[in-house]
């Protein structure tokens, strides 16, 4: 069980929990009242009601003020205040006052005096609560019936004298009221800065509200965009010490660049430039001389900025709060921390909760970027929070997870709160938790704020503008690589007759494959037999000529990482059936692929469409997939973690078997660009419908079809029913096919287009089609020929 801390005796336990919140309401402006003043007839008052002088208000309506709140701060210390029978609910006083007033039952009357030694006589008042937010009363006069009164965290109540109307000295009972932990929270932000100055305004937003809101990170500032690439966090830091974090710990991207020549030197730039202390129980900087002076294994009241702590304590509103962070182990394989390494992450939380324990401190987050449910085997949220006692909340990153609300895990009647905003700056968390006076939470509240809908904050753009500036010529920058052909990105605009990058494979699509699956066998030493991306996630084409950095980002805008994932054969064919079942219809889960052919038969029912499923083994030679063998692939984080309805990828990912090795797909698609002396200008056949050739009876339906779609083999030849029209772009060759009616071919291609043992019952036109020089093997047209 958690350890409860001591309080001063003069506190009494209180089991109701109240919570006093006036937030400003909207209607009406400001009233200042003074001298006698007549609430009649419809009025109704649903702004502030400001007094600043004596006055006597009647109320003759029938509640002008129930929804009112009422700030009292007489300039005179002398004014009364005379509220005769006002219903009200919110009361805020400011000054010395006497306030009277005999139908308050209602109201909580809050003690808020601006003036230090106020005095305030509620003895004509008898309101509902009472409670005192600052040390500035000296003298209350309370009336008949008191026993308690509530005090914020932090009131000192020694020196404070309380009287009835009389005159007599009286003892009450000082109840502290619960208290309320309010947290704004980011994580895997991924160096996505062009939203920033919007986080910006909505972290001033919340602060004008929530002033001693913490403002926590939870890891994977490097790594994602130009931004990073260009500048190693230099311009992250600006907005991040623009907005005022509390405390951040490591993500496994802040390691990435340990091979890099210059090692970790933009890690320790970054964390000296920061104007926020780091958090890092179950990280070991020792062996690295860079992070000499940086790192101390202790846990700190009073944090430098610019320094890495084991764990730190924060004081709000008079209460000890301990954070600490946390790291994955799977950095090891997944960045390159090198001489950094990283110990368990249970056995160094459970340290760092006993440490705040013995220093009093009852009010413990963790920082983690762990996961929200990744890896079981590795480090995840709900095992910390199930197996850790002692951890009231969890701020956490890693998996992108868009926590809406809070998820709570309550082991022994300790809970403990989990958040996380997902990913990409994309939104911020709040969250506000109370705890009572033995430090247990007993009540939360949070949400995420979409980034998107903020404004801009000016100071924030002016900060990031020379950033930017440089960022926008480099979007223009050309990568080294030219294509003689556009990479296009065809898609149906719903004539299901055509191409579609979520139908049919496209040179796009190859190349984006061919990189994951080099780039996934570099970094691993697992056999990854094959790569897959959703076709909806390819979202722009790359015109002929040389490519830009704009351009690739564009064909890849989301952010999206790069895993790799354990499955059967049998998890693969159904992935495969779900990339098909829209058929003719576009699927944004259709899946490009490398390292494998998949021949499909479109004629069948969805979910009986895979004819098989073959991939290149080490000798470069085709095999078959074989139902209950095991194989690793990769792809994108989205798909791995069941993007596109893929449940049989989230089954992996939730039994631990996927892995996101972190590394940005665009950045991945841009290396592999840059590597290939020359670019393809066609496709290779590894999606292949084979409808006619597994059922030679069926006849295909007239219509619309692409280059790669249209031939058939040798042995089983594409019977088409009526007129055929098949556009090449993207192939050289027509073949085996009979067409019993009209078929006319369109497109460009480069070099000689051929037409090799096809028999045509009607008109064969190739009048549209461009070629260098056409081949007609094999031929039989039984009606004209145009050319």
């Amino acid at each position: 069980m958690k350890k409860g801390i001591n309080r001063a005796a003069k506190f009494t336990s209180y089991a109701v929990l109240s919570s006093v919140a006036f937030a400003s309401l909207v209607g009406s402006p400001a009233i200042v009242a003074h001298a006698d003043v007549q609430l009649t007839g419809d009025t109704k008052i649903t702004g502030k009601l400001v007094i600043t002088k004596q006055v006597d208000i009647k109320d003759q309506t029938s509640g002008a003020l129930k929804n009112t709140k009422v700030i009292i701060n007489p300039a005179d210390e002398s004014a009364a205040i005379d509220l005769k029978d006002l219903v009200i609910n919110e009361i805020e006083i400011q000054n010395s006052v006497n306030l009277k007033g005999t139908n308050l039952e209602s109201a909580t009357i809050v003690i808020n005096p601006v003036n230090a030694d106020s005095k305030i006589d509620l003895s004509g008042a008898k309101p509902n609560n009472i409670f005192i937010k600052n040390n500035n009363v000296t003298q209350i006069i309370v009336p008949d019936g008191v026993g308690k009164i509530e005090v914020a965290n932090g009131v000192n109540t020694d020196n404070l004298k309380v009287f009835d109307k009389t005159g007599e000295s009286i003892d009450v009972d000082f109840v502290l009221e619960p208290f309320t932990l309010s947290i704004m929270h980011t994580n895997d932000t991924h160096s996505n800065l062009a939203n920033a100055p919007k986080t910006v305004t909505a972290v001033k937003n919340i602060r004008t509200e929530k002033p001693n809101a913490l403002l926590l990170n939870a890891g994977d500032v490097f790594s994602g965009t130009l931004y990073f690439n260009e500048f190693k966090g230099k311009a992250d830091l600006e907005v991040m010490n623009l907005m005022g974090y509390d405390a951040m710990t490591f993500g496994n991207h802040e390691f990435d660049l340990g091979k890099s020549p210059e090692g970790h030197q933009a890690l320790v730039d970054f964390i000296k430039g920061a104007q926020f202390p780091f958090v890092s129980s179950n990280v070991d900087f020792t062996a690295d001389e860079k992070f000499t002076g940086l790192f101390s294994d202790s846990i700190s009241s009073v944090p430098d900025k610019g320094k890495i702590y084991n764990g730190i304590v924060k004081e709000i509103n008079g209460e000890k709060v301990g954070i600490f962070g946390l790291t994955t182990a799977d950095t090891k394989n997944i960045a390159s921390p090198e001489a950094v390494t990283f110990e368990d992450y249970k056995e160094e939380a459970e340290k760092a909760v006993k440490a705040f324990e013995d220093m009093e401190v009852d009010k413990i987050i963790a920082i983690t970027h762990i996961g929200y449910d990744d890896n079981a085997a590795i480090d995840n949220d709900l095992i910390l929070a199930d197996q850790v006692e002692g951890i009231d909340i969890i701020v956490g990153g890693h998996t992108h997870t868009a926590l809406t609300k809070p998820v709570v895990v309550d082991e022994n009647g300790t809970p403990t709160v989990i958040v996380q905003t997902g990913a990409n700056n994309s939104n911020l968390g709040i969250l506000d938790v109370e705890f009572n006076e033995n430090g247990l939470v007993v009540n939360y509240n949070g949400e995420l704020i979409a980034i998107k809908e903020q404004a801009d904050d000016k100071e924030a753009l002016e900060k990031l503008s020379p950033y930017k500036e440089q960022v926008n010529a480099l979007e223009k920058e050309e990568i080294g690589v030219s294509t003689s052909i556009a990479l296009e990105l065809p898609r149906t605009n719903g004539d299901n007759t055509k191409p579609s990058v979520r139908k049919n494979e496209i040179i796009l699509g190859n190349l984006i494959t061919d990189g994951m699956l080099a780039k996934a066998r570099k970094v691993t030493d697992k056999s990854v037999i094959m790569a897959l991306q959703n076709g909806g996630g390819i979202r722009s084409a790359i015109d002929a000529g040389p490519i830009t950095v704009g351009e690739v980002i564009s064909v890849l805008p989301f952010g999206n990482t790069l895993s790799v994932m354990d499955v059967t054969g049998t998890e693969l064919i159904e992935a495969f059936e779900h990339s098909l079942k829209d058929l003719p219809a576009e699927n944004g889960g259709f899946l490009q692929v490398s390292g494998a052919k998949i021949e499909y038969d479109s004629s069948k029912p969805a979910g009986q469409r895979v004819v098989s499923i073959k991939y290149k083994d080490e000798t470069e030679k085709y095999v078959e997939i074989q139902d209950n063998e095991h194989y690793t692939v990769a792809t994108n984080a989205f798909t791995a973690m069941g993007g596109d309805n893929f449940t049989m990828f989230k089954n992996a990912y939730d039994e631990g078997r996927v892995t996101d090795l972190g590394l940005s797909d665009w950045e991945n698609f841009r290396e592999h660009l840059v590597s290939l002396k020359e670019l393809p200008t066609q496709i290779e056949g590894r999606i292949v419908d084979v409808a006619g050739e597994q059922n030679p009876d069926i006849e295909i339906p007239e219509g619309e079809y692409s280059g790669a779609e249209f031939s058939g083999t040798a042995e089983n030849p594409k019977v088409y029913a009526g007129d055929v029209t098949v556009t090449v772009e993207d192939i050289m060759t027509l073949e085996n096919a009979l067409v019993k009616g009209n078929l006319t071919i369109k497109g460009t291609v480069t070099g000689e287009f051929t037409l090799s043992h096809i028999t045509v019952e009607g008109n064969l036109d190739y009048s549209e089609l461009e070629a260098s020089s056409y081949n007609l093997n094999g031929i039989t047209v039984e009606g004209d020929t145009i050319s």
